[in-house]
């Protein structure tokens, strides 16, 4: 009777293939299941980054050429009821007179005065399709009309780096 006992005890202790096999699967399946959710939480991340940069970048382009626009004395071109790629401002200070804004090489440029041309963007996304329209009318202040394309630069084709937006404004003259 005591031998059965030993022998009892003995086949108790360890796991069976089959225990072993089901615990190597669910463990693989837990381990798959964490990555496809790690990896689909890093693409978002990146996806928003993306995003983030180019509606920082847009907003800024756009409130500089709107607060230039309001601070200037007249709009010189485009001319009245025209549209252009480039806006020229004749501003107070003699310094930045006058002020251009325009597209070279897919960067949104500042010029002014005879100094050398700033970018407004940076190298992380390309810009497109600005016009300036001006909409001003007699006896009114200068209004103009911005619009512009940012998209993301994306050289290795993901998607999670693809993403443009147009953006558009306008601004008015103050009156002195």
């Amino acid at each position: 009777m005591l031998q059965t006992t030993n022998y009892q005890l003995q086949t108790s202790k360890g796991f069976t293939l089959i225990e072993l096999l089901l615990y190597v699967g669910i463990a693989s399946i837990m381990l798959l299941i964490t990555s496809l959710f790690l990896s689909t939480l890093l693409q978002s991340r990146i996806k928003n980054q993306t995003i983030a940069e180019v509606e920082q970048q847009g907003l800024q382009v756009m409130q500089i050429i709107t607060q230039a626009t309001r601070n200037a004395e007249s709009i010189t071109a485009p001319s009245t009821g025209a549209s252009a790629s480039s806006l020229t401002l004749d501003v107070l200070t003699g310094v930045s007179d006058p002020t251009v804004f325009d597209l070279s090489n897919d960067v949104i440029r500042i010029t002014e005065g005879a100094s050398s041309a700033i970018p407004l963007t940076n190298s992380r996304v390309t810009a497109s399709g600005i016009t300036f329209q001006n909409l001003s009318r007699s006896a009114t202040p200068g209004t103009i009309r911005i619009q512009f394309t940012l998209t993301h630069i994306n050289p290795a084709g993901r998607n999670e780096y693809n993403f443009a937006k147009t953006f558009i404004g306008s601004a008015t003259l103050r009156q002195p």
